[in-house]
């Protein structure tokens, strides 16, 4: 059997304990962006040296909390923006709502009104509204849902929307009736991956039925050069089944082969392409590529860390081309920590140096 990687049930156990790691606020704000480029901000360095577990810890503490302290605000700030935050620093995600401190997730499942943050009473539970390419609101099929999966959301949890009280599992079970030939199931996957066994069946509105193998399936098809951000979601959600059928002791036979075989070859062509400072190609798994613009190479190489935090087993995290890439990521958050960047970029990036860190060094502190 392959080695276990990084399962959903550690993710909820590390996120919650990483916690204590994230506190403090200041008054930076995070919005859309021009590009940034080396010519207006410097350069990350190109040391080959790598640093000490001691100095990497620190490194990745000082990122991590420069990134949480930029302040987003309801009034200012859209859905798009504010749960990419959550999805990185989850119920730490501090938000300025008229001059008052608020939890950012609490403030939202607690029925906050947010542009984008949009959901409906339906037949089966509770509908997230999706307003794809508004890029304020959920761009993709069950997103948000994906995202409270990530940050440790759990199904009992209360969501108030359109003034009644609903539970997460009102999403889920609506989901599952929503699935659907063709649909992108990225988001899907990550969710039921977190909230539901491995082996899970359901009947769905079509009449068929449907399964986590399925739906795993399904994203194999899909071509990952099309796909959003290089295929980095797709990925991590594929990886995210794959993870969960380890953890539960099943083997990888059939379309679970065929998903492994999959993140395998996105792991050896993101090292084949990583670039000499170690950031990871702007082309993702295409080719080697780099910019001068910083905001992309933030963007890029943030996404696929993220991935690989995912993917890749504890012995893999810790080799020394890893260590560059996360090196190389605190950098650019640091360089640019001034700069208004693209919430999407950002926060993916922080997502991934923060389950980077808590795999790296857990138990460790």
């Amino acid at each position: 059997m392959p080695a276990r990687r990084f399962t959903h049930v550690a993710v909820f156990c590390l996120l919650f304990a990483g916690v204590c790691l994230l506190s403090g606020c200041t008054d930076a704000t995070t919005s859309a962006s021009p590009a940034i480029s080396e010519d207006r901000a410097a350069a990350a360095p190109r040391s080959s040296a790598l640093p000490s577990d001691d100095e990497l810890r620190a490194k990745l503490d000082r990122a991590i909390e420069l990134t949480r302290r930029r302040q987003m605000s309801p009034q200012v700030n859209n859905a798009w923006q504010i749960v990419h935050g959550i999805l990185a620093y989850g119920y730490d995600l501090q938000i300025n709502d008229n001059g008052k401190l608020a939890p950012a997730l609490e403030w939202l499942l607690q029925g906050g009104e947010l542009r984008g943050w949009a959901f409906a009473p339906a037949e089966k539970g509770l509908k997230d509204i999706e307003e794809p390419g508004s890029k304020s609101g959920e761009g993709h099929d069950d997103q948000w849902l994906g995202y409270l999966a990530q940050c440790g959301v759990l199904p009992d949890t209360s969501l108030v929307a359109r003034g009644q009280t609903f539970r997460v599992q009102d999403l889920i079970t609506q989901a599952q009736w929503d699935v659907r030939e063709g649909m992108e199931a990225t988001w899907t996957l990550m969710a039921f991956s977190a909230y539901l066994p491995s082996d899970a069946q359901w009947t769905a509105r079509d009449g068929s039925q449907w399964s986590i193998e399925r739906l795993l399936e399904l994203e194999c098809r899909q071509d990952l050069n099309t796909s959003s951000c290089g295929g980095t979601h797709r990925l991590y959600g594929i990886a995210s089944a794959v993870n969960r059928r380890l953890d539960e002791g099943g083997e990888l036979s059939g379309v679970w082969k065929t998903a492994d075989e999959k993140i395998h070859e996105a792991i050896e062509s993101a090292r084949e392409f990583q670039q000499p400072d170690g950031g990871f190609s702007i082309n993702y798994f295409q080719r080697s590529s780099t910019s001068p613009e910083l905001g992309l190479r933030l963007n890029t190489t943030g996404h696929v860390l993220e991935f690989l935090t995912l993917a890749l087993t504890d012995e893999e995290l810790r080799q020394p081309w890893m260590t560059r890439a996360a090196v190389y990521l605190c950098d650019l958050l640091e360089h640019t920590d001034q700069q208004p960047i693209e919430c999407g970029g950002l926060y993916h990036a922080a997502h991934g140096l923060i389950l980077y860190r808590l795999r790296r060094f857990r138990g460790d502190d």
